[in-house]
């Protein structure tokens, strides 16, 4: 695969997730990388490195690519939500909701930066295993619908919500059972789950909600994993949530949503194979049809949960190049000014990514490096023997993929600042997050008054 196509004859690739780089990745006359018609190493030398990269119009397509195929395969209605979690920020929610797309959040400070970018409140679905009672109150005054993924929820809800006032719009969720070929620690569809209720509980709850005051419960979610290239499992959920669909209606409940979660992988370096967004819609769509029709059931509104694959390929970072170390006959280390607090993903899932030299893309790759991180960690590797050209220090290397769960899971580990980040688009680059200074570190820190000594 060529992640250096023209602009017009990458964007017309089946689909963004199955693109390594951005779909506006070019070269330009100089056999330099550009993205979004901006010039890389221009855009790490005025905003610095690391720096966090998003295309635009990679963004919109992909919104673009889940409603419009929803609306091609599924005849009710529909409604695909940005899964926030991957990249929470004013500029997403404002750009997601512009193109029609509603969004999941996780916490108050998600659901804070959703209203804020001007997510209409009644296309925001509020998750979470473990939420407070503030955050219960802002989603409820907010009008936000509210997971209810345990008894505590509901125990918090009773007390929250006053009667008399409107009720609490609620969705159950609750583990399906259903295994699929990912990460571990991204299963989230098995039975031994920290989410949501077991199988074996939803008759009791389904009763335990049946004319209460205080909340309607209107849905219904359940969710498999992430990072998923299979599309069979979701024709198993189809059928394990239609068919709890319809023991939650005969109950009596108006349930009027079906949330199918998200998962759909993308393409990190050139063997991943993961589906279309239209193609795993249309499975996904086509599967809800089936059991709902078979089943004779009213079709619910069809919600998902994409984040990864709305928000992955979009987003590239961007590093220099710094220190070298050679280990004669064993490892040649080139360090970056950046590493596990800006991509917490490779010494976490183990996970692979591919990079190229922005200036000297077309470069023959003249040795093997590992390109290591600058904190205090052994396991702070970035690409493990990877190859490359000749590489010298300030050279900037361009990390593609990282648009999601890189900024949204970076930290201030070695007291490192978080990068900057900006969007590109049409040959212009906006900030749309600032860069840390290292005293913003020293922001919250408080110093006791007898550890300051007294000057006499």
């Amino acid at each position: 695969m060529d992640i250096f196509r023209p602009f017009e004859e990458n964007r017309n690739q089946a689909s963004p997730n199955r693109n390594i780089s951005p779909l506006t990745t070019a070269l330009d006359k100089e056999q330099k990388l550009n993205v979004g018609g901006c010039k890389l190493s221009s855009l790490a030398q005025e905003y610095g490195t690391p720096l966090y990269v998003l295309d635009e119009l990679t963004i919109r397509t992909s919104c673009r690519e889940y409603i419009d195929s929803l609306r091609k395969y599924y005849p009710g209605k529909s409604l695909p939500l940005y899964a926030s979690k991957a990249n929470s920020s004013l500029l997403l929610s404002s750009l997601v909701a512009s193109e029609g797309m509603g969004i999941d959040v996780v916490s108050e400070g998600e659901l804070i930066t959703a209203l804020k970018g001007g997510v209409p409140s009644d296309l925001i679905v509020f998750h979470g295993n473990n939420k407070s009672s503030d955050e219960l109150l802002l989603a409820y005054d907010n009008d936000v619908k509210i997971v209810l993924d345990n008894q505590f929820d509901i125990e918090q809800l009773k007390e929250i919500v006053k009667l008399g006032n409107k009720k609490a719009k609620l969705i159950l969720r609750f583990t399906p059972g259903i295994e699929c070929h990912t990460h571990e620690y991204i299963k989230t569809g098995h039975i031994d789950s920290k989410f949501g209720f077991d199988p074996d509980e939803l008759s009791d709850v389904f009763v335990q909600l049946k004319d209460i005051e205080w909340g309607e419960l209107i849905g219904l979610h359940a969710h498999i994993g992430s990072q998923i290239f299979e599309v069979e499992p979701h024709k198993d959920l189809a059928e394990v949530m239609a068919k709890t669909l319809q023991k939650g209606r005969e109950i009596g409940h108006p349930l009027d949503i079906l949330n199918v979660g998200g998962g759909l992988g993308i393409r990190y370096v050139t063997s991943d194979d993961p589906p279309t967004i239209a193609q795993w819609v249309e499975v996904v769509s086509k599967a809800v049809l089936n059991a709902c029709n078979k089943r004779s059931l009213e079709l619910p509104c069809l919600m998902c949960e994409p984040g990864r694959s709305i928000v992955g390929t979009a987003g590239l970072t961007l590093y220099k190049i710094g220190s070298r170390k050679e280990i004669p006959g064993v490892k040649t280390y080139l360090a970056i000014d950046g590493g596990m607090s800006d991509n917490p993903r490779p010494i976490t899932y183990q996970s692979s990514y591919t990079a190229f030299l922005v200036d000297r893309p077309l470069a023959k790759a003249s040795e093997i490096v590992t390109i290591a991180g600058k904190h205090c960690e052994s396991g702070d590797v970035l690409l493990h023997d990877f190859s490359l050209p000749n590489c010298s220090s300030g050279d900037v290397l361009a990390v593609f993929s990282t648009g999601a769960y890189n900024s949204s899971m970076s930290s201030n580990y070695n007291r490192i600042p978080k990068p900057a980040a900006i969007i590109v688009s049409n040959g212009n680059s906006e900030l749309i997050q600032l860069r840390e200074l290292p005293e913003d570190l020293l922001r919250n820190d408080i110093l006791p008054d007898r550890f300051i000594k007294k000057v006499s």
